[in-house]
């Protein structure tokens, strides 16, 4: 079964591309600079990146000094089209395919990447998995997702309490499964783990755990973004790095 992609909507795809992280791409993604400071130096090294989008982060690896082969593989092709408007760079190529069902060649990756797309997986142990055997010795896996505390709710929007204070009504969070949500279109399906299951399946995959992040706005971010304040009670993402053991 193919995943949902919403993205080749049309009147989803026309409200998504107006977002701050695709108007200004790296520079509007608030997470962008602890997420980069996970991934190692690309100098020389073969990039791939999935769910890649727009494909700001292969422009990204490209800058960085990963001049052998980025790859960025989506599932829309609006998302791949939008990539495809930029610059052409013979070092740079994108792929049409389902992460539920991808197939990776063996050691053929030195960084893997992945922004906000692993939630949306029902076979995410099958992707983990894929992923380990396509990097090479001392490869490393880097990738955030919506923070579990935001998946799990049956209505993920903060309400006011008795006092009149915001407040995020976490329920349901060792109730792991699909959750659907209205996003900017109705009937969103994404799939929340808890953060034990998404390091189990790493782990289990081969994986050794090398940083972790339940990232939230810095002080001097909220001075900036004051909409931002009550990401401190819930925070929107979690940023994780691993590596595959050389041997």
């Amino acid at each position: 079964m193919m995943a949902q992609n919403i993205y080749d909507d049309p009147n989803f795809f026309k409200q998504y591309i107006q977002l701050p992280r695709q108007v200004k791409g790296l520079d509007g993604a608030p997470e962008w600079e602890d997420l980069k400071a996970m991934i190692p130096d690309l100098k020389g090294l073969k990039f791939l990146d999935l769910g890649c989008g727009f494909g700001w982060t292969c422009r990204w690896a490209r800058e960085a000094g990963a001049v052998e082969e980025v790859h960025g593989i989506d599932l829309s092709q609006n998302m791949l089209e939008k990539a495809k408007e930029f610059p052409a760079d013979s070092a740079v190529t994108y792929q049409q395919a389902d992460l539920e069902t991808l197939k990776l060649p063996s050691g053929s990756f030195d960084v893997v990447f992945s922004s906000l797309a692993l939630h949306y997986l029902v076979k995410l142990p099958d992707l983990v998995a894929e992923v380990y055997q396509s990097l090479t010795p001392g490869g490393a896996f880097v990738f955030n997702v919506e923070h579990p505390t935001w998946t799990a709710p049956r209505n993920p929007n903060f309400i006011l309490d008795s006092e009149g204070r915001n407040v995020w009504p976490l329920d349901s969070y060792l109730s792991e499964g699909p959750r659907i949500t209205n996003w900017m279109a109705e009937g969103v399906v994404k799939q929340h783990r808890t953060i034990s299951t998404y390091l189990t399946i790493l782990l289990n995959a081969g994986f050794t755990l090398a940083a972790i992040n339940e990232w939230g706005p810095t002080p001097e971010q909220i001075k900036e973004f004051p909409d931002w304040s009550k990401t401190r009670d819930r925070p929107p993402f979690l940023l994780v790095k691993v590596v595959k053991s050389a041997p």
